[in-house]
């Protein structure tokens, strides 16, 4: 199959999120991580920490519990979202889809108190043959910014797989 990559560099989204003790603490919780700079000020302070930070990978579930429909900035796709698009069609042929890698580039920690504003891109989408299967690799990246200063607090990286079986 050939691949129409003229969607890599198109955006997937723009969305803007309040980092919160409560959300942030459940989701310490969730990962049994009982260290008290996930719940406690002084304990974070203690640590060298502004405020209480945020665990490692709670960027890419932040979405889910800080996201406000009346903050959210203008939608960069123009309500098409390149990406399912893309996935769509790929799955409308059969197969599964799959969460393949994660990456995390962290710029400075995320605590509690931060207003993040982030915007999507598609960075790649390539395939891979086997002699079973044909793998299709969609490519995102997230930058989150402070939204006081403009600056970069984290950078996610993943990719959806389609597999179909040949």
């Amino acid at each position: 199959m050939v691949l129409d990559t003229s969607v890599i560099g198109k955006s997937t989204g723009a969305y803007k999120v309040r980092v919160e003790r409560g959300p942030v603490s459940f989701f310490a919780a969730a990962l049994k991580d009982d260290n008290p700079i996930y719940r406690d000020e002084t304990a974070a302070e203690a640590a060298g920490f502004e405020a209480i930070p945020a665990p490692p990978t709670f960027s890419f579930a932040m979405q889910h519990m800080g996201r406000f429909a009346e903050e959210q900035p203008s939608d960069p796709t123009g309500g098409s979202n390149p990406m399912h698009a893309v996935m769509g069609d790929l799955y409308a042929k059969g197969g599964l889809v799959l969460h393949g890698e994660e990456e995390f580039q962290y710029h400075r920690p995320i605590v509690v108190g931060d207003v993040l504003v982030g915007e999507g891109k598609i960075v790649d989408l390539y395939e891979k043959d086997s002699d079973r299967a044909t793998m299709t690799f969609i490519v995102m990246e997230t930058v989150w910014r402070d939204e006081a200063t403009n600056e970069p607090v984290v950078t996610e990286k993943f990719n959806l797989i389609h597999r179909l079986s040949k």
